[in-house]
Parts: C-alpha cells; structure tokens; sequence
C-alpha cells in the first residue's frame, strides 16, 4: 500500500511515500526550486516520491495532508473578525489566496496529480505528534510539539503506544511559544521562519538582562509550561509585523535594521528569549512526565529545532531518553501525516524494539549514482579525478587534515534542515581559524554563527559530554573539560562579539562562546563512507571529529543535484568536492562565466 504525505502553504513545504508503514522517500520542494523555505504546493517533492518508486497517481492508495485546511481560515477569519478593522491591509493580503487556493486542497490535488482517491486530513499537531513518535524507536512515550501555530494549537502534549497517537492537551493561538521567538527574531533583525536559529546561535554572547521583563511583562508563565502572552505588545494577529510600538518602547527602540551591526542590545535581547524558551520546554517536559509517568519522550514542532533547549531537556528533564524528529518543522508534518494514515487510520501494527528508529539516518532524499555523476561532468567538460571507492575515506581525511575545505556529495540526500554527511561541507575542527574561515569564504555569512561536529557514534564521549547517539544534530552537548583550554582572565573578561577569537578548546572551530556545541553522531549503519571518512582521520590524525556545515551558502537552500553542488562549489572559496567517485580540485576548474550576481538570486535568510 502506497501512502503521499504532504505539507503545503506555509513554510517547508514537502513530500513522502510511505509504502507497507516503511518511510521510503521524503524531500522539501525547497530543494528542487531553489527557493529557501518554498511554501509552495510541492510538485517537484511529489514527482521525485513517485518516480523515485516508479509510481504514479494511479498506484496511490491514500493522499494525507498535513492539517485541516477549513480548521485553519476559521481561526484567520476569527482572529482578523477580532481585531477589525486594524487588520485589514493583513486581510486583504491573506485572504485571497485561501478563497483561491489554499481552500481547496483536494480539487488541487485531482488537479495536480490526476489523483481520485482518499484524502485524509488529521489536525497540524496530530501530524507533528505522529512524526514525533511513530519513526520513534519507543514502543510507548510521551509526546510534545511546539510550533508557531497549526489550526488553533500552539503546542500540545500526549501519550504514543505501539501504533496510535493521542492528544491530552493543548494551548492555543495566539498563545505560541514559537511566535514569541519569532518576534524576538523579527526585532533582532533576522527573518521570521528562517531566521530563529541565528537567534538560538547568538545567544551565547549575550547576558539575560531581559528575561525577567519577559515574564512579568509579554508572557503569564506557569509552573505546568502552560502561559498566556500579552497581545498588547504583538501586532502578528491582524498586522504585517510581529511586534509593535509598545514592544518597542518596551526593549527600548526599534527593531534592528536588517544586515546592519549586531549590538550588545541585540546579543543580550537573542539569550533572554533563548532562557525563556530554554525554561518554558523545562517546565513543559516535567509537567507531562508528572502526568503520564513514562520514561521516553518525543518532540516535534518547529520550537524542537531548537537544539539548546533540546539538550537541557535531556540533561535536566525527567525523562531517560528523548528523541527528535529531524525535520522537526512543518516538512516533517508531510512524514507525520502518511504514517498517522498507515497506524492510526488503518490500524496497521508497528514493531519498535527500544532501539532503532525508523527514520534510517534521515536519508530520504534524491541520489545520483557514479554513472550520472560522470554524465554530468563529461558533458559540461569538468576537470576530475576518479578516486577507488577503497580510498576516498583515506584521501579526504588527509585533505581535511591539510586544512583544505571539502564539498562531500554523497548517496541519498537529508530531509530536513540538518546536513547530515550526505550534503555536507567539511573540514577540520582542529584549526582554530576554519570557523572563520568557513563563515566569511564559503558560506558568505556571519562571523558568530557556530559550526556543528560530525564525531563517530562510539567516540562522542571522548570530546563531548553526551553517553548517547545524536544522529540528528538536534542536541547540544558540553564540551568536555579535560579537551577545554584554560582562558586568560583578559580572556574571560571579554563580551559580545569579541569572545569569538578565544580558543577555547583542541577542538575550537565547533566549540561554541559557552563551550558548548550542536553535535552530529554517525553511525556505520546509515552513512558508512562518511563513517569510514571520520574512522580514517581519527585513525591518522587523533581526533574523531569534523566540522559538518551544510552544502549551501547563506540564502540558498543545500544543494539537492551535481549541477546544484558544482555551482556552490565554483561560486565559493571551497578546495575540494567529492562526488561519489569523482574528486574535483577547485585549481583546475574553469570559473564560471557570467556569475558575478549570483548571490542576487537568493534572499538573505
């Protein structure tokens, strides 16, 4: 039985087959258009579900959508009721599209896919409650999802057993924990849905001097996580904004220009909100485990990206283990959808054994093998060498060690917004200078933004303080004391910005201002090569651990084809690229011609 998820007109739009309960594709239409964070109906996402399976419409036994469509415009028409007529330059923009489009999801899927069959529609949170549990590897746990907003919830928790997923409570909009961060990256000056996780990045080189006018202020938090924000200070319900005056008298001017200087304001601003959040999800996961008694727990929604307090939870949460779903946001609500259908739906039986999840590393994505590889850079004459498949482990670690910055593209493409080893840019975590380098010369971006560890799964405990498997990059660890350097007392008197030049440990290009960092564990079972890549360098050069970055530049979304990978490669100051069996070495590439605005074409995320 073939299952389409899909998740639409929001943000992350995306695409999964799941066939007989087995995820067997999933993919973000980011990747295919090219355009970060595309909302849009995911046609790409879906051909490349279906061909990658040699199906099409007609294979297709169930279509599940993400949330329910007529649940979500009445909470905008109430809202916008609500607030009239202040929000009508808001109304007239919204809601058009919904009478055009966004109403009618099942004519539009006849439409696009030719498709005549069922469609299942569970609510937003059902489906992040399902991507949070069923690819768990627990036969039952607790669940929670944060998120902006789905119809009318917010956030809400509950209970997984063996093929079922049910709700015990919620909170609703416009009382969001997501859009509370989303204001502050809106008043920071980053980009609301894109933006969040330069907010979580900088707020080590802040101070918390605004966490109390937080909460006595903008939110009524309770000692159960539940809260209630004071709408007086938040123009999201009807304006195009996400703050407002009051907010702005409030924290003591406008918000931030964007691409303008970073302030001590800003980095002070970016770690209140980070404490807060980091506290509500504390206060949140010790409430359900005192309601529901189990020992694991689940997390979904966009605010589970937020890998800081991810990794808190688990250190001074209540429960023994936690897993995350990796395309946490609303591209995992595609995931979320099709396996609720296939378990809850149809009743279909679902085998965990504590262990291994159902996830496979996350790597469901498109793949492009030795033969169109060599198709593509024969017939655009690109300078190669063919590298024994034996030896690529070996060669690019001494590259890595040469302190060389390698793109790695390889086997089946990530799904979600993690680069995981199969897109990736690589290099040594040794160097206390590769951050910068890497921030400035590849990914055209600032100079704060921390970079994350891929270290092998056996050997995170020798560099971090984790005793357990992050495939996901969605927890951060301690860096371990006895791999820490001292600082000086100048050192330790520094603020904002400048602690970013402190070496502050053998591993400095991924230990972050707070000496922490967000890491990747990489198993044998799902990404062998990199695996093997990793083994090698530790085996030569001691140390388990690289930088892993996405294969993008800031504005762009990670690189999904060879044409996608060789453009990002020739377009920044990388040394090298991998492409399955071909190394290509940036000397002895031929510029591209007519690229001197290629960075136009993306908007500055």
């Amino acid at each position: 039985m073939n299952i389409l998820g899909i998740s639409a007109f929001y943000h992350d739009s995306a695409a999964c087959l799941v066939r007989d309960g087995r995820i067997i594709s999933a993919a973000q239409e980011e990747r295919f258009t090219r355009k970060k964070h595309d909302f849009s109906f995911p046609e790409n996402a879906i051909n490349f579900c279906l061909n990658h399976s040699r199906l099409d419409a007609a294979n297709l036994d169930y279509v599940a959508f993400y949330d329910k469509p007529f649940l979500k415009f009445e909470r905008i028409l109430e809202t916008y009721l609500a607030f009239a007529p202040l929000g009508i330059r808001s109304f007239i923009r919204a809601v058009p599209m919904w009478i055009k489009q966004k109403l009618w999801i099942k004519d539009l899927i006849a439409a696009e896919l030719g498709y005549k069959g069922p469609i299942v529609f569970p609510e937003h949170h059902e489906s992040h409650a399902a991507s949070a549990f069923l690819p768990s590897p627990f036969r039952e746990a607790a669940f929670l999802t944060i998120d902006g907003v789905g119809e009318w919830t917010t956030a809400s928790y509950g209970v997984g057993k063996d093929n079922t997923v049910r709700i015990l409570a919620e909170i609703h909009f416009p009382h969001s924990l997501g859009l509370l961060y989303s204001a502050f990256t809106y008043y920071t000056g980053f980009k609301v849905n894109s933006g969040e996780y330069k907010v979580m990045g900088l707020a080590p080189y802040g101070r918390p001097k605004y966490m109390d006018l937080i909460l006595s202020e903008l939110m009524d938090l309770k000692e159960d996580g539940s809260f209630k924000l004071n709408m007086k200070y938040f123009n999201y319900c009807a304006g195009l904004t996400m703050t407002n005056k009051r907010f702005e008298k409030l924290f003591g001017g406008p918000p931030r220009a964007r691409e303008s200087l970073l302030t001590q304001r800003d980095m002070d601003l970016a770690r209140s909100v980070q404490d807060v959040t980091e506290e509500v999800m504390l206060r949140m996961s010790r409430h359900v485990h005192g309601v529901i008694g189990l020992k694991n727990l689940c997390l979904a929604g966009g605010v589970a990206l937020n890998c800081v307090g991810n990794g808190r939870v688990l250190r001074e949460g209540p429960f023994e283990n936690i897993w995350i779903q990796p395309a946490a946001g609303d591209a995992g609500g595609a995931l979320g959808a099709a396996l609720f259908v296939w378990h809850q739906y149809l009743g279909n039986e679902r085998k965990a054994d504590n262990r291994e999840d159902f996830q496979y590393g996350s790597y469901l994505g498109p793949d492009f093998n030795d033969d169109d590889i060599l198709a593509y850079l024969e017939c655009n004459n690109i300078p190669y060498t063919r590298v024994n498949p034996a030896e690529i482990a070996g060669r690019i670690a001494d590259l890595i060690a040469d302190q060389k910055v390698v793109g790695w593209f390889e086997g089946r493409m990530e799904f979600g917004p993690r680069a995981l080893g199969a897109r990736s840019i690589i290099g040594d975590a040794r160097s206390p200078k590769m951050q910068e380098i890497m921030n400035l010369k590849i990914k055209f971006r600032e100079s704060f933004r921390p970079f994350a560890p891929s270290v092998l799964e056996e050997k995170v405990s020798r560099c971090f303080d984790l005793d357990r498997q992050s495939p996901y990059m969605l927890l951060v660890a301690p860096v371990k004391e006895e791999i820490r350097r001292q600082m000086t007392e100048q050192e330790s008197r520094l603020f904002g910005l400048d602690k970013l030049h402190v070496v502050r440990s053998e591993i400095p290009a991924v230990t972050h201002v707070d000496y922490s960092a967000r890491v990747q564990t990489v198993s044998r079972r799902t990404n062998p090569l990199y695996y093997q890549m990793l083994s090698a360098f530790d085996r030569k050069y001691g140390c388990p651990a690289v930088i892993n970055t996405s294969f993008n530049v800031r504005g762009e979304p990670i690189v999904c084809s060879p044409d996608d990978a060789y453009k990002c490669f020739m377009r920044t100051n990388m040394d090298y690229l991998i492409m399955g069996a071909f190394l290509l070495d940036k000397k002895r590439q031929t510029p591209l011609e007519k690229d001197t605005d290629w960075r136009s074409e993306f908007e500055p995320d």
